[in-house]
Formats: structure tokens, sequence, C-alpha cells
């Protein structure tokens, strides 16, 4: 059966990544499983030769394509849907899926929405600061004897995962979510507003912050929903500070 990913609307973005080496073999297995989209972020200083070495001559078209950016939020911007990758478990991590329970979704997700799939540097991988982004996180099961993933490994067992996983021709596509650059200003708002009532801890506002993150990524949230939660908390700063003693 043909995958019914939409794989244009999915790209791979490393977060400052150390090896020109590793960043080449990835773009070869990104284009062996139909993903041609590669963003690096905090690293433009890698050296040419030695990815097209890793790479080959059949994907030098993918590196030529990457975007770079330094900032991640900056990078993530424009997607609906970041799926973080990590090897360190923990409950405030979590909930994790498999790269396949993951890929399943992905495949109706893409119809609709650009999907970026996050991996972090060879030596610590994403911090919490990085995966505050994401909608979702995924680990690869490995042997408790040798837990590394080579981070090229890591991407093309997640991208075979995406490749091989179908949906039927008649399932329904789920919608078009809001960008995480909306959703981010979104969060930003909650975080002053709450701040100001006095419901953050000033210490670590943080903490709620990260489960209400956590409450509105189950769902999903559509552009128009992220408006209105907007303008609702517009309205609560207005009125507070309108309001007759």
């Amino acid at each position: 059966m043909t995958p019914a990913a939409k794989t244009k609307n999915i790209s791979i973005v490393l977060y400052k990544p150390k090896y020109a080496g590793n960043v080449g073999s990835i773009a070869r297995a990104a284009k062996n499983m139909g993903i041609g989209n590669i963003i690096i972020v905090g690293a433009a200083d890698l050296n040419r030769e030695e990815m097209e070495r890793r790479s080959t001559h059949l994907a030098t078209d993918v590196l030529d394509q990457i975007k770079y950016c330094d900032d991640i939020g900056e990078a993530l911007a424009d997607f609906q849907y970041i799926v973080g990758t990590t090897a360190r478990l923990g409950k405030a991590r979590g909930p994790f899926n498999s790269p396949r329970k993951i890929a399943q979704d992905l495949v109706g997700i893409s119809r609709k929405n650009k999907v970026a799939l996050l991996f972090g540097p060879e030596d610590t991988g994403l911090a919490n600061n990085e995966l505050r982004y994401c909608q979702a996180m995924v680990t690869i099961p490995s042997t408790r004897d040798f837990r590394s993933l080579n981070l090229s490994h890591a991407v093309m067992i997640l991208c075979y995962e995406i490749f091989t996983a179908a949906l039927p021709a008649t399932s329904e596509a789920p919608p078009k979510w809001a960008r995480s650059g909306e959703v981010e200003g979104m969060y930003g708002q909650i975080k002053t507003l709450l701040a100001e009532i006095g419901f953050l801890n000033p210490e670590n506002p943080d903490y709620w912050m990260m489960h209400l993150r956590r409450f509105f990524a189950r769902s999903g949230l559509l552009s128009r929903e992220v408006k209105i939660i907007r303008g609702i908390s517009r309205q609560l700063e207005w009125s507070m500070r309108h309001k007759k003693p």
C-alpha cells in the first residue's frame, strides 16, 4: 500500500548538530524515505564537503535546500505539529510515543498540517526548553545495555516508520491546526495574565505553564481557537485594569 503521508509537509529539524557527517547521512536517509526538507538550528558552519561525502551525490539536492536558522522559535514558527525526540525518560518530559504509534498519527496529520520532527544535539539531546514547543514526544526503544543511538540512525527509524505507515483512503484527515508561532504568542499572553492575577509562582512560573501546554496539546488548537483564547485574555486584562475600586 502506498503511504498516504504528505511528505512535502514533513521537515526534519536538527537543533545544534555537532557533526557534518551526521547531517550528510540524515540527508541521504531523508531522501530514501521521500522527505526533502531539513532545517538546521544554531549550526551554520558545518563542513559542506563532509556532508556531501556522507550523503552521496544522489542526495546533494537535499543538502542544497537546507534552511539555516539561529533561533529555534523562528525555525518552528510555521509548523502546526512538532514531534520531539528524546532518549531521556521521566514524568516531566512525557508522555511518550513509540516511532510506530507517532508515525500512524502523522500520516493523517501531515495531510493538512506542516509537521516538524525535532532532534537534539548528538551528545545531550533535547532539553526541556526545546521540548516545550512539542505537541508530542517520541522515544526509540533500545536495549538497556546500550541505549545511545546515532543521530542519523534515529532520524532514519522515524522516517521509515512514517514512510511505511498508511491510512485507509476513506479516512478523514485531521483539521489544519494553528502554527507554532501563533500558539507560542497565546502561551506568552496566558503566562502574563496568570502572573498578574497571582496564579503562577514567580519563582517557578513555567511549572503550571507546562501543564497547560500538555492540556492544549492533547487535542490540538485551530487558528481560530487560538484567536478566541487570546481575545478572552485581552478582555480579562482590560477588565482588570479598568475595574472600579
